[in-house]
């Protein structure tokens, strides 16, 4: 495992922003969760992003698997979040900043389109769709986990359910949403699930 910052990297850019502190111990609460379960995943995988390989890197850690990754499962591309000349200090509050306001966007409208350069939402649910069929079709009979991104999750998960909205619920970070597949068809169990950032661990 990456050893973890204090705080985020302020010279990253988006996709190479990591894991703090908080981050790594709410990956490792999820790992130790997962890896408790009934049914503990057989198989790991995440998107390219740093953050959501350190995430699926703890729980492939505590189940003794590899991380496979999927760049299907990348966040929704919502134009340039580079903050251009921002210097390095600056960077990353100036990304969360701007993170915030999409965020606000997508709360209020239930949809990224309103952005001019943003993923199309169709396209989005349709790499998603196609990225998690993809592995539950190599891993039948089998729990998979999967690390994704708030945007993307919402927008898969709306398809799911038949909501119209691409954002319809606020995404923990580490949250667990469990879907079961039978025959093809794909039923949610469970949404934005954040039991295991509410308990301490004994000992």
């Amino acid at each position: 495992m990456p050893e973890p910052a204090a705080e985020i990297d302020p010279a990253a850019t988006y996709d190479a922003l990591g894991l703090s502190f908080k981050g790594m111990a709410q990956a490792a609460a999820l790992a130790r969760r997962l890896a408790q379960a009934r049914h503990p995943p057989a198989a790991v995988y995440a998107s390219a992003t740093r953050r959501a390989r350190e995430t699926a890197g703890a729980l492939a850690a505590a189940l003794a698997l590899d991380v496979g990754i999927d760049d299907r499962l990348r966040e929704i591309y919502l134009g340039d979040l580079s903050p251009g000349d921002v210097p390095a200090p600056e960077r990353a509050e100036a990304i969360r900043s701007r993170l915030a306001t999409l965020g606000g966007i997508a709360a209020r409208d239930g949809s990224w389109d309103a952005l001019p350069d943003a993923e199309p939402a169709a396209a989005v649910r349709a790499r998603m769709a196609g990225a998690v069929g993809a592995i539950v079709a190599r891993h039948p009979d089998a729990t998979v986990a999967l690390v994704s991104h708030a945007g993307a999750i919402n927008a898969y998960i709306a398809g799911i359910v038949g909501v119209k909205r691409d954002f319809f619920f606020p995404t923990g970070n580490t949250s667990l949403s469990s879907i079961a597949f039978r025959d093809g068809v794909a039923t949610l169990i469970r949404l934005n699930d954040t039991a295991h950032l509410e308990s301490r661990p004994s000992g």
